[in-house]
């Protein structure tokens, strides 16, 4: 009877409305045509069909579908990957433009068994990718490479719009939600982003609805700010399986909301907070703002 109480019952405003049109059926259509995956389908993305079917931004997932980490959070397969496939960068650049894209977020599984964390592949996706579509944004969204800065170098100086690295949880749960990576070494990731390239846009993501604490949340904000880190999502936990984390709690739309007011007085050029919202969500807005936050600052 206590194991069936662990599981909390999805409030209203978790429910998704579906839309299937042309638009997304099309999507996918190619999507397997071109052997390519998407982050939307293999983390179960609440927000796959809204996306889709405006096609104003998609996330592709690249350097195959198996992780070599385990999160307890991610629907994403783990295994040992044996695919390193140069023609996907090509493939990816050639979906964004039929899609006619706005902005493209480009996101990998880790990939622990190659020396630099893919960085390579990943770069030259980035260059693919603008090549073919020059007035396409470009965000990047890696694992932590193994904290290996020269992994991040590769990546970086492809000149993304955006960098984007998710934190995913406070501190005092990161041992528990994140398997290798550690909430410090995605600071100094985010941070050496910056570092390298001061004028791109850093950003990162926080799953709530864990177990955290308000003030750990408020925590992780600051964390964020103090690496300069300038745009935030805040989004609900939603247990993928059985297998994965449970949900301790679903935070209200004024809780969310609450979080957003925080985290914009703290600095942040843009948050995205609610319970829908993911890492990739509005993610052309997102950027666009930031850009014209970086162009006020010339003048200032």
């Amino acid at each position: 009877m206590a194991k069936a109480e662990e599981y909390l019952r999805k409030p209203d405003w978790l429910k998704i409305k579906l839309n299937t049109n042309d638009s997304y059926k099309g999507l996918k259509k190619m999507m397997r045509e071109k052997n390519l995956h998407t982050v939307c389908e293999e983390a179960k993305c609440p927000n796959i069909h809204e996306c889709w079917a405006e096609r104003k931004t998609a996330t592709f997932m690249i350097l195959g579908d198996v992780c070599t980490r385990g999160c307890r959070f991610c629907a994403v397969k783990t295994g040992l990957p044996t695919e390193l496939d140069w023609q996907e960068p090509e493939r990816v650049a050639e979906s964004v433009e039929q899609m006619g894209l706005k902005h493209v977020v480009i996101t990998a599984v880790a990939r622990d068994d190659l020396k630099d964390g893919g960085a390579a592949v990943f770069a030259e996706t980035v260059r693919a990718v603008r090549r073919r579509n020059p007035y396409c944004t470009i965000e990047v969204l890696p694992s932590d490479m193994m904290g290996i800065e020269e992994n991040l170098k590769i990546l970086m100086d492809a000149r993304p719009n955006i960098l984007n690295h998710n934190i995913e949880t406070v501190r005092r749960l990161t041992p528990k939600v994140r398997a290798r990576a550690t909430y410090d070494r995605s600071l100094t990731f985010l941070q050496r982003a910056k570092e390298m390239h001061p004028d791109i846009p850093t950003k990162s993501s926080l799953m709530v609805g864990l177990g955290e604490t308000k003030e750990e949340i408020i925590e992780t904000m600051d964390d964020l700010r103090a690496h300069n880190v300038d745009i935030m999502t805040i989004g609900q936990y939603l247990q993928p399986t059985k297998k994965h984390l449970t949900v301790k709690k679903y935070y209200t739309p004024e809780e969310f909301a609450e979080f957003k007011e925080i985290a914009m007085s703290k600095g942040f050029s843009h948050c995205e907070s609610g319970p829908l919202v993911r890492s990739s969500y509005h993610a052309d807005e997102q950027v666009n703002e930031a850009q014209v936050l970086q162009e006020a600052k010339k003048f200032e």
